[in-house]
């Protein structure tokens, strides 16, 4: 890899924000940096090579702050969602057994043998998909809210459960693994909210800010990096690392400098970098090979989709079920993993891909149904669900 190499992935990046600009359409950024990784990667001109060290290697960090940016976004620490809490529980748990179901009869159906992983897949939801549609929508009340917890629990759960059924040869020590890298991340949560009780961190706050440090966003890499270290020592996938550093500094509270600072680092490089380099990965030249493998990322997406829509017997508008259903980061872990560690058969992470993107559909759909019937925020409130506070 070169800096012309460098530069072109930016420039491949940049369909993201060039298909996003449209609101009427509601894509997510990251879908146009998959679309332009295709074309340029394995699926289309073969001009970047994914197999590259060195764009492996700065795609597994952009994979690691993507899922850290992303469990930010699960509003753990939202006082405003305590009420919906147990209506959420109850809707995350009707989803998770409707696509247990779904997952054996998919996976019975197409002959892969994955019945645990797509029942994963198809009980997940993507907090950082749904909470800025909701924002950018203004929507709000007690369902809306309802609806932002149930998809923070089953976003947290679907993560961690995913290195447990993508191998299952192998779950015993995805297992102790798992329980490693999260004890550690308790551990770094227990020593960041004692730094934040003692008002140590506010007075490292203000000394960064008056010198352009730069020490948050500093130790947070420090603490994201050490994480993934102790995921790969381990044998489990940085996604587990991130994601549980998200929640961490979600439960805290992250100040808004630090916020604007990863949102930097990541939105502009890294994220990018690595949904250009899993676009590239992605064979879709084997979906003509193996064209029932279409077929099953239709049935991942639509079975999603159903599986959302069963709690409108909890009380959930169809609407909500249709945003609660939108996948990304649960897919895509799932098919970075699988690419990397052959787990998955010829096509099969581009059907995953397929079918997070019917969800991606389906939430538009429910975000524009919601918002007709009435579903928004009061006009006094200005914040969004999970929104940072200043400090």
């Amino acid at each position: 890899m070169d800096f012309a190499t460098l530069a072109l992935i930016g420039a491949v990046g940049l369909l993201g924000p060039l298909l996003a600009t449209p609101r009427r359409w509601h894509l997510p950024v990251t879908l146009g940096e998959l679309v332009g990784g295709m074309v340029f990667g394995t699926s289309g001109l073969a001009v970047l090579e994914p197999a590259d060290p060195t764009f492996t290697f700065l795609a597994d960090i952009g994979f690691a702050l993507v899922m850290f940016v992303a469990g930010s976004h699960v509003p753990v620490g939202d006082s405003r969602l305590r009420p919906a809490l147990l209506g959420g529980v109850v809707r995350a748990a009707l989803v998770g057994v409707c696509a247990a179901a779904l997952g054996v009869l998919i996976a019975h159906w197409f002959g892969t043998g994955h019945a645990a992983l797509y029942g994963v897949l198809m009980a997940s939801s993507s907090a950082a998909l749904v909470l800025p549609a909701v924002e950018s929508l203004r929507l709000g009340g007690p369902k809306v809210l309802s609806m932002i917890a149930q998809v923070g629990i089953a976003d947290t759960v679907c993560v961690v459960a995913l290195p447990l059924v993508i191998d299952p040869a192998h779950a015993g020590r995805a297992a102790l693994s798992s329980a490693l890298v999260l004890a550690a991340v308790a551990v770094i949560f227990l020593v960041l909210r004692h730094f934040e009780i003692s008002g140590a961190r506010r007075r490292l706050h203000r000394l960064s800010e008056h010198r352009r440090f730069a020490l948050e966003l500093r130790i947070s890499l420090i603490l994201l990096f050490g994480l993934a270290a102790l995921a790969r020592w381990s044998h489990v996938s940085v996604l587990l690392a991130g994601f549980g550093l998200g929640l961490a500094v979600a439960l805290i509270g992250p100040p808004r400098r630090l916020a604007r600072q990863l949102f930097a680092v990541t939105e502009g490089f890294f994220g990018p970098l690595f949904f250009v380099w899993l676009g590239a990965s992605l064979d879709l030249r084997a979906l003509v090979d193996h064209p029932s493998r279409i077929g099953l990322g239709a049935a991942l997406g639509l079975g999603a989709v159903i599986a959302h829509l069963v709690t409108r017997v909890a009380g959930a508008p169809i609407s909500m079920g249709l945003l609660a259903s939108a996948q990304l980061g649960v897919p895509v872990a799932a098919a970075t993993l699988g690419t990397q560690l052959g787990l998955l058969s010829p096509a099969e992470p581009a059907a995953l891909i397929v079918g997070a993107l019917v969800t991606i559909a389906a939430c538009a759909l429910g975000g524009a149904a919601a918002a007709r019937a009435g579903l928004l925020a009061p006009a006094k409130d200005d914040a969004a669900p999970g929104a940072d506070e200043a400090h």
